[in-house]
Parts: structure tokens; C-alpha cells; sequence
């Protein structure tokens, strides 16, 4: 049966706003870090702990995330995360040393670990499958212009104002989305969710932790640096028995079983390589533009912001053909494209015109539209309702470790090319983008696995979706 569109518009509003909040957040931080180091007077090394520490604290609670909405209830968790976050924007921003914005980041790591999981197990409880690529085409207004605009605001916050609005900015959001979700959201619990799962917990949180901490400081310590190796090593063991205690255990933080789903398990594969491939360049291209080239924050934000413009204008027509073309040949058209795109990045030059890498990132975003609002729509076809927080939680927990993977295999490639100087060298750039291009075209082969016949219940026609 399906739930009165009033329902779907409020929780719709309040994914959107927390998910702005959150993944702007995760974008515009990275503008003011140098103006961070100087107010403490530190290293960017030192520095660069405001970010690892955000992304160690949502490596923990991300898998939480989904037993916590079931248990205690998805709008009590919503709402919890949102204080959490909010408040500690807060504190971030009036903080007085270093270690204090450290730590207060990792409390906001922990509010931005419940919030998307959360978000997306009621959404996905509220919009039926039929309906699903229709809702995605309108929820790409968060998830899609955040990251874009992030450094746009970002550039021009701590250009015009001061580091500490970085985090100001998250307030007036956060108490917005608060007060919103306080009187609309309805409240879900899910019966039988059994016991804390306290060792599924601790495995999970510290082995992910530390395979996100290597991968973060791999690309700049080296990969055979001690902490790095005994890390990753250590967080890879972690992983590894976690998979056993799991699959024994009758109520598993993150239900491992879930992968056994065919459709779940190829949509994964494709959102990981993909997003590690999507948030590397976006990683790379400020680089290129403001290392190589020289252009200010601003500048770069603007000129890679085209990218959010290209995923919302194709979006519009990706839902229109969703039913009638399908998931697998829209994810495999999707990254075809993007990694014909890449390639001709790696043809960029020092004097090439912004315009014509505002146009390629444009075209990029439009490849993407065709990736994500496929995989937003299929990906839980096949997933029951009681499953959904369990199944959110593991879906944002491979897309929260794919950005790390992307992120610190093109930063490995850059930094190893570029060499302990950096510099201008052209080829260690294009190689970065080629690295990006070799993932796009395993996720199209990985998009082969995927049967439309799977997700058929999210196909349906426009016109039946609208009775």
C-alpha cells in the first residue's frame, strides 16, 4: 500500500536538508584548512586531523547507524543526529585550539554517521519501488549540488569572513531540518531487532577506522610507512573477522547476509568503483586547477561546480527513461560516457580555456546522472522493509570507504609523479585521470552483472506511477 504523498514529501524534505548540512560539510572544510593551520599556528600535516578525525568518527557509527534507527526509532535517531551535528558545527566553530576543533569534529562525525543511513531507510520505507527513480531525480538536489557547491562557499566564507563560518553555516540548516522533522516526520520502529551487537560494533567501527586512516595517509606518509602498514594491516584483519562473527551471530550489526541479494551485491560493486572514481576527481581537478594552474579557491569551486549542473539537467531525463531502458544499460551508457570524458582530461593543458573544463565537467555530471539515479532506484529492489536499515547502513558504510579508496589511489598517483617538489608536471595529473578512467570502466563491467529483470518493481511506467 502505498503511503499518503504527504508522508513522502516531509521525509523527502528532511533528507534533503540533512544531507545538504552533512555532505557540504565534508566539501567545504577542505577550503579553510589553510586558514586553519595558521590560526594555530601548525602544520597543514596537523591540520589535515579536522578532516581524518570527521571521517574516523563516521567510520564508526555509519554501521550503527541501521540497528539504532530500528531500535530506537528512525525519527528519535534522526533527530538525535541532527542535534548532535548541529550542536557541534557549533563548538567547531567557536574553538580555541586544534585539539578542541579535533575533537569536536569527531562528535560531529558522529551525528553525520546516523543521518544519512537514517535518512535513507525512511525514505526508502516511504517512497514504494515504482516510485523510487522519481524521488531520486529530486533528492540529487542535496547529495549532487552539495559537494559541488561546497567549495564555492567554502572559497569565499574564509576569503570574505573568517574559517569559523565553515562551520556557522551548518546552524541555521540544522535547527531548520530539526524543527521541520520534529512535527512531520512520522516515527518507525522495526519489532525483533535484537541485542546491541557489541563485538559486530567494535570490529566494525576500529577495523573500518583504521583502513580509512590508512587510506588517508597512505598517499602522504608512504604505504610502507609504519603507522600506515600496521593500520591497514591490523583494520584488514579486523574486517576479515568481523565476516566470521557476523555470519554466526542472530541479529549482526551490518547483516552480511544482505550481499546474498544478487541485485544488492552488483549495485554495491557498481556504486563503489563509481564514487571512488567520481569523489577522486573531485579531488584531482581543484588540485590541478589551483597547484598547476594557479587559480584561486574560488575559481576552482566555480569552474568544477558545472559538474552538479550536468547531474541535476540529465536527471530530468534519466527518470523519464529509467522505465523504459533499464538500470543495466543506464549505468553501463553512464560510465562508458564518464570514462570518455576522463580521457579527454588527460589531454588537459596549463593554457586550456576554463571554460572548456567548466564544459568537461559539465559532461562528466551528465555520465553520473545516468550512474546514481539507476543506482538509487534498484539498489533496494530486492530488499525487504524490515531489512532497509540494515541494508543502508551497509550501502552508505561502501560509499563512505569507496570515496577513501578513490581519493587515495589518485592522490597516490599524483604525489608519486609529482614527486617531493610537486609542481607543474602535466603527465602526473593526467595519469591521475587515467586512474579514474580505469575505474569507470571496471564499474561499467561490474553494471553487466546487474539484470533489469531484478529490479522490475521499480520500473514501472510513468503513467501507472501516477494513479
Amino acid at each position: 500500500m502505498t503511503r499518503p504523498y504527504s508522508e513522502q514529501t516531509t521525509v523527502a524534505i528532511a533528507y534533503v536538508a540533512a544531507m545538504f548540512m552533512s555532505i557540504m560539510d565534508s566539501t567545504i572544510v577542505n577550503t579553510a584548512l589553510p586558514a586553519i593551520a595558521r590560526q594555530f599556528h601548525t602544520t597543514p600535516e596537523r591540520a589535515d586531523w579536522v578532516v581524518i578525525g570527521y571521517l574516523l568518527s563516521l567510520a564508526i557509527f555509519i554501521p550503527a547507524s541501521g540497528w539504532l534507527g530500528d531500535r530506537v526509532g528512525t525519527k528519535r535517531t534522526f533527530l538525535a543526529a541532527l542535534v548532535i551535528f548541529t550542536g557541534a558545527s557549533v563548538l567547531a566553530a567557536l574553538s580555541w585550539s586544534l585539539g578542541a576543533l579535533v575533537i569536536f569534529r569527531v562528535l560531529q562525525g558522529i551525528g553525520g554517521g546516523m543521518l544519512a543511513p537514517v535518512g535513507q531507510a525512511m525514505l526508502w520505507r516511504a517512497f514504494p519501488p515504482a516510485q523510487r527513480a522519481r524521488a531520486s531525480s529530486v533528492l540529487m538536489l542535496g547529495t549532487i549540488i552539495a559537494p559541488a557547491a561546497g567549495p564555492v562557499l567554502g572559497g569565499w566564507l574564509v576569503t570574505s569572513l573568517t574559517w569559523r563560518f565553515v562551520f556557522y553555516i551548518n546552524v541555521p540548516i540544522g535547527i531548520a531540518a530539526f524543527a521541520f522533522s520534529l512535527l512531520r516526520l512520522p516515527e518507525y520502529r522495526e519489532p525483533g531487532t535484537g541485542r546491541f551487537d557489541l563485538p559486530g560494533f567494535l570490529l566494525t567501527g576500529i577495523g573500518l577506522s583504521l583502513v580509512l586512516y590508512a587510506l588517508s595517509e597512505g598517499p602522504l606518509l608512504s604505504w610502507t610507512a609504519r603507522p600506515v602498514l600496521l593500520a591497514g594491516l591490523l583494520g584488514l584483519a579486523m574486517l576479515a573477522a568481523l565476516v566470521a562473527v557476523e555470519f554466526r551471530r542472530p541479529h549482526p550489526m551490518l547483516k552480511l547476509s544482505l550481499f546474498q541479494n544478487r541485485l544488492f551485491r552488483s549495485t554495491n560493486v557498481v556504486s563503489f568503483l563509481g564514487t571512488a572514481a567520481f569523489l577522486g576527481i573531485l579531488f584531482v581537478m581543484p588540485q590541478f586547477l589551483q597547484v598547476a594552474r594557479h587559480e584561486s579557491a574560488l575559481t576552482s569551486g566555480l569552474t568544477t561546480f558545472p559538474e552538479a549542473v550536468g547531474v541535476l539537467l540529465a536527471s530530468r531525463l534519466a527518470v523519464r527513461l529509467y522505465p523504459r531502458v533499464g538500470p543495466r544499460r543506464m549505468m553501463v551508457g553512464g560510465l562508458a560516457f564518464m570514462t570518455l570524458i576522463l580521457l579527454l582530461f588527460t589531454r588537459l593543458e596549463l593554457t586550456t580555456s576554463l571554460w572548456t573544463v567548466r564544459g568537461l565537467m559539465f559532461c562528466c555530471g551528465v555520465g553520473w546522472a545516468y550512474v546514481i539515479l539507476p543506482l538509487q532506484a534498484a539498489s533496494f529492489a530486492g530488499i525487504s522493509r524490515a531489512d532497509t536499515g540494515r541494508a543502508s547502513s551497509l550501502y552508505n558504510t561502501q560509499r563512505q570507504t569507496a570515496g577513501a579508496v578513490g581519493v587515495a589511489a589518485l592522490s597516490t598517483v599524483l604525489i608519486t609523479l609529482l614527486g617531493p617538489t610537486g609542481g607543474h608536471r602535466l603527465h602526473a595529473y593526467h595519469a591521475a585521470f587515467l586512474c579514474a578512467a580505469i575505474l569507470t570502466v571496471l564499474g561499467a563491467f561490474g553494471a553487466l552483472a546487474v539484470r533489469d529483470r531484478d529490479a522490475a518493481n521499480t520500473m514501472t511506467a510513468r503513467r501507472q506511477v501516477a494513479q
